[in-house]
């Protein structure tokens, strides 16, 4: 039996380039994939705002996770029948793995004043402030901020007192994440668990477990659903060394950066298994 691939990838410095978001040289590899079948998962701390407006600009119409692993989104024409566990909303199956949004507000609240000056977090910076430090044009700005499940924090206090931030935070009950410019403040949830949800909702949907989920990503955020997955993709970036990984083997890294990298790796997987 042919295994199905899934394709799970992180999206800023991963399919999209971490200084300005394009994503040009993956279009040719984009086009293979969608002409095998084979499933582009994008798996980012972005929001579902964005991915939204980002799904129609990449030509993808299937499942996408969000925030970190906080939430799955399945169209509702990829399953015949609705994956246990999850809501009816807006035309998609959702299956979420974190408590809103204001829950974890509420959390880093209890640290601000011992931690005042030392973070920006997104729900209280302007969208100027956020476009300042993302990038983002205005409407990908307002679009970020959109989060449901978890909120970004940028520290710009020391690394000591960064630590003793994410600890007294853990020790409230958030799981915090470091991306590519944010900690990830939400609850019990990972992109790894978010594949591995996912993975078991396409072998029941198929009526076998003839998967083979190959997980592309670059930064911390992405070192649970690289070692969750078959096959896992190191994006090579500028602004961090590759994130370290206790698996050894079924490693692919790439020499170039971001999209580029990516079309690259996926290039010699797809070899590898034709």
């Amino acid at each position: 039996m042919l295994k199905q691939l899934l394709v799970f990838t992180d999206m800023d410095g991963t399919l999209l380039d971490h200084h300005d978001y394009g994503y040009a040289p993956a279009l040719n590899m984009l086009d293979t994939l969608r002409g095998r079948h084979i499933p582009v998962i994008p798996t980012t701390s972005k929001t579902k705002a964005e991915l939204d407006s980002l799904m129609g600009d990449l030509q993808l119409n299937g499942p996408f996770i969000v925030e970190n692993g906080a939430a799955v989104y399945v169209p509702k024409h990829v399953f015949q029948n609705q994956p246990n566990d999850t809501s009816d909303s807006d035309g998609f199956w959702v299956k979420a793995f974190a408590q809103p949004r204001e829950h974890w507000l509420a959390l880093i609240d209890e640290l601000s004043d011992e931690f005042k000056d030392e973070f920006l977090q997104f729900s209280t910076m302007s969208t100027e402030q956020i476009m300042e430090h993302t990038g983002l044009n205005e409407c990908h700005a307002q679009l970020a901020n959109s989060r449901m499940f978890s909120e970004p924090v940028k520290w710009i206090g020391s690394p000591e007192r960064k630590t003793q931030f994410v600890t007294q935070l853990q020790q409230l009950g958030a799981t915090v994440l470091q991306g590519g410019r944010f900690l990830g403040v939400s609850g019990n949830c990972d992109k790894g668990q978010a594949l591995q949800w996912l993975v078991r909702a396409f072998q029941t949907s198929m009526g076998h477990k003839a998967t083979l989920s190959i997980a592309l990503g670059d930064s911390g955020n992405d070192v649970a659903m690289l070692e969750a997955s078959d096959i896992a993709v190191r994006i090579k970036s500028q602004s961090h060394a590759y994130p370290p990984l206790t698996r050894t083997e079924n490693i692919y890294d790439s020499t170039q950066y971001g999209p580029s990298g990516w079309s690259e790796c996926l290039t010699k997987i797809l070899i590898n298994e034709a």
